[in-house]
């Protein structure tokens, strides 16, 4: 057994105990105190990885269909775990003291099913965590969330269980196209399948709903509007991420010839995300699902990054489009995730999301709201510029240059509207709700401020997170090309 092992498997079996913990306070120290060493143990796999694939184990499962229990991280999956892992910890500390015995399980539950998603190499057991999560975040909807948060958990649940269904037809279509069949996602990596264009519209269909893309994307406002603050992070900062990881990790290295054959479709796809998330978020006033349809708009930055890595192109453009889809993923979690703790302590004062009810909000909320507003629109000093600067000069070198110009007029449009909810919501004239709404509180704080302060640090000081993500990037470059 590996740390890695432990990293996936501790929150489970927390979450297994909680029932035998008294009634009260004890269950959110718990939740916060194994997701903190959970964090830890990520930090010191992050600090001992020596590159390749770190902190592999493999054994056997289901050897009669080619399927094993096959972990291990890499420059791809490290960063998004450690994201995860601390995503996870916020939501933790931001919930002490409102945390209920099941509530603290089904988080801890969800991170094992996360971490375990992003460590896994084999497609099977990548399946199996998949469909987990869909089954803890529909819990979490339907048991804390608000407002029609029965229809909203079923509309996510059927559509995202939809999107499962087809990643396994797909699944299915790598193994019958792999000599000898296997599930195992290196084999398949070193000997690509023989497979085309359905199995990849299998898999691309159940990637793109969970992602989400135009327009597989309509089940994620209401879930977001209706789930708790911290389900709205993780769902936002963690889940999503399977989608474009799985992009990133199945199917551009396992079918190479038809991702480049089918590049432009890609891009496209790419560009009708980003343009149309910012301008129906633009057009929203409920805050939190304005918040939703920029996730929209970020994911079709990944995906129109991802899709210029299979044009024929220079490979250094296309490496460093790749590098930033990566740092685009993380950048996301972090300020995406800020900004749903955020507005969920505007629900908590004055259960409600309109933005013309609010306006001249206390200074420390106001200046949480500012720097996650600054980085989601790409603000130089932030996460977000470092993964959309490379995500541009990437797509712009690989020969997709209307389509960058496109995606920069996204950029555009989502200034615009964070600086609009910034004007009505915080800094304009006091709403008819400010008055409920008092100012951050300790643990708030210590939730949302670490986010920002490492989107913070990636903004200045990129290099350690670079250093990490490039090699793997140039690997799925080169994996591509072939």
């Amino acid at each position: 057994m590996s740390v890695l092992d432990i990293v996936i498997f501790l929150p489970l079996v927390a979450a297994a105990l909680l029932p035998v913990i008294p009634r009260g306070k004890a269950a959110g120290w718990v939740w916060v105190g194994v997701a903190a060493l959970d964090l830890a143990l990520v930090v010191a796999m992050w600090a001992g990885y020596e590159g390749g694939i770190g902190y592999e184990t493999r054994l056997r499962w289901m050897p009669s269909v080619g399927a094993g229990y096959h972990v291990g991280v890499d420059g791809l999956s490290l960063p998004l775990i450690a994201m995860t892992a601390l995503l996870f910890l916020v939501c933790a500390v931001y919930s002490l003291g409102e945390t209920t015995r099941a509530y603290a399980a089904l988080f801890l539950f969800l991170q094992t099913v996360s971490i375990g998603l992003f460590a896994a190499l084999d497609l099977l057991l990548f399946f199996v965590f998949f469909d987990l999560s869909i089954v803890g975040m529909y819990f979490v909807i339907v048991g804390w969330g608000h407002g029609d948060r029965t229809r909203s958990a079923l509309k996510f649940f059927l559509y995202t269980f939809l999107d499962s269904l087809a990643l396994l037809l797909g699944f299915i279509g790598l193994y019958l196209g792999a000599e000898p069949h296997t599930f195992d996602m290196v084999d398949l990596t070193t000997n690509p399948p023989k497979a085309g264009a359905l199995v990849l519209l299998a898999i691309g269909v159940g990637l793109a709903i969970k992602t989400p893309t135009v327009p597989v994307h309509t089940w994620l406002p209401p879930a977001h509007t209706d789930a708790p603050a911290t389900g709205s992070a993780i769902l936002a900062g963690v889940l999503l991420k399977m989608g474009t990881y799985g992009f990133a990790r199945i199917a551009m290295p396992m079918l190479p010839q038809v991702w480049r054959e089918y590049a432009w479709v890609i891009i496209v796809i790419g560009v009708t995300g980003v343009l149309y998330g910012a301008l129906v978020a633009l057009a929203q006033e409920n805050l939190k699902r304005l918040i939703a349809y920029t996730s929209v708009n970020h994911m079709g930055y990944i995906v129109l990054a991802l899709g210029a890595a299979g044009l024929s192109a220079p490979t250094q453009a296309r490496e460093l489009a790749v590098s930033g889809a990566v740092t685009q993923m993380v950048s996301h979690g972090l300020l995406t995730g800020a900004l749903f703790l955020i507005i969920g302590i505007l629900w908590d004062r004055a259960q409600s999301y309109e933005i013309s009810k609010f306006g001249g909000m206390p200074p420390v909320l106001t200046g949480l709201m500012a720097v996650a507003a600054f980085g989601s629109l790409g603000i130089p000093g932030l996460s977000g510029f470092v993964a959309e600067f490379q995500i541009f000069t990437g797509v712009i070198g690989s020969g997709a240059v209307i389509s960058g110009a496109l995606g920069i007029v996204g950029i555009l449009i989502t200034a615009a509207l964070f600086l609009r909810v910034l004007h009505r919501a915080f800094l304009g004239r006091p709403g008819e709700l400010t008055v409920l709404v008092t100012d951050v509180r300790p643990r708030e704080l210590a939730a949302i401020a670490p986010l920002l302060i490492l989107s913070l640090i990636i903004g200045i000081a990129p290099r350690w997170l670079l250093d990490l993500i490039e090699p793997a990037s140039a690997a799925i470059v080169n994996l591509v090309s072939r």
